[in-house]
């Protein structure tokens, strides 16, 4: 996987990727748990691999969805394992969970066993090479085996786009502001999966776009969510953006300020994610 990967990054703190990851799991769970529930299975799986598993939103929706499945997690990040497995033994399932430090983009790939289900939650696209990826989970999982690809369209947005009332539009530009940073260093982001895994030997199974609005008021968590983000987004967009929009991000994020996007009360999450579920034949 390359180095600009989703799960990179070992800050603990607000901000900090693994925070994201785990406020994204919490206010999106509805949705995940739809995912995995639309998954054209036959059967219950037994084994599944999480493969850019993060700090486990794809893996405990999976144990949750399949009581009699046990996963190993992959990623390239120590600090992500260790907060899945933190959370692993929390919830009692540490006996479910096989965890494997790895990167995929490595020549030599690890032991992964002959997996029923893979999945592959926002991390396809952080891979060097995809199509290799791509080839060497058709080879592993077992035949008639399910491969569910998820992909974002893109960051979430937050506030409307009359927001802040003295920078309306500053959210789009602070993602207008990233966008080429993301073009070059994630080119996969946004993908259509679809043709990759036909040409890799998979049978297209099904294929769901699940579109998210998940209202402020209905979680505490989705103001955290959204701070946590736009201050990940202002360290790459700082450069790019105007004074007045850095000054006015910079208020946002200010959780002391009257005007923190802590204490607004027009906060939405929206975003758009694609499931392609791939049988190997």
């Amino acid at each position: 996987m390359t180095r600009t990967h989703l799960h990179t990054g070992h800050d603990h703190g607000a901000g900090s990727q693994e925070e994201i990851l785990d406020l994204d799991a919490e206010v999106l769970a509805e949705h995940l748990t739809a995912i995995t529930e639309w998954l054209p299975l036959t059967t219950s799986p037994r084994h599944i691999v999480d493969v850019g598993c993060g700090t486990g939103a794809g893996t405990f929706a999976l144990l949750d969805r399949f009581p009699k499945a046990h996963v190993t997690a992959v990623d390239t990040s120590p600090g992500h394992l260790q907060r899945l497995h933190e959370k692993a033994c929390a919830r009692d399932m540490d006996d479910r969970v096989h965890i494997v430090q790895a990167d995929l983009d490595d020549a030599d790939w690890p032991d992964l066993g002959t997996p029923d289900l893979v999945w592959a939650s926002a991390s396809m696209h952080h891979m060097a090479d995809p199509d290799r990826v791509i080839r060497n989970v058709h080879d592993m999982l077992a035949p008639g085996g399910l491969f569910a690809v998820v992909e974002l369209a893109g960051f979430p947005r937050f506030l409307p786009d009359s927001a802040p009332e003295d920078r309306p539009g500053l959210e789009d530009r602070c993602h207008a502001a990233t966008g080429h940073l993301h073009a070059d260093h994630v080119p996969h982001r946004g993908a259509d999966w679809g043709p990759m895994l036909t040409g890799a030997g998979f049978a297209l199974d099904g294929e769901r776009t699940i579109t998210v609005h998940i209202e402020g008021s209905r979680s505490e968590a989705i103001a955290r969510y959204a701070l946590s983000a736009l201050q990940r987004i202002r360290g790459t967009a700082v450069q790019a953006l105007s004074p007045e929009d850095l000054a006015a991000l910079d208020q946002l994020l200010d959780t002391g300020s009257p005007h923190s996007i802590l204490r607004r009360r027009d906060l939405a999450v929206r975003t758009e994610r694609t499931v392609w579920a791939a049988r190997r034949n």
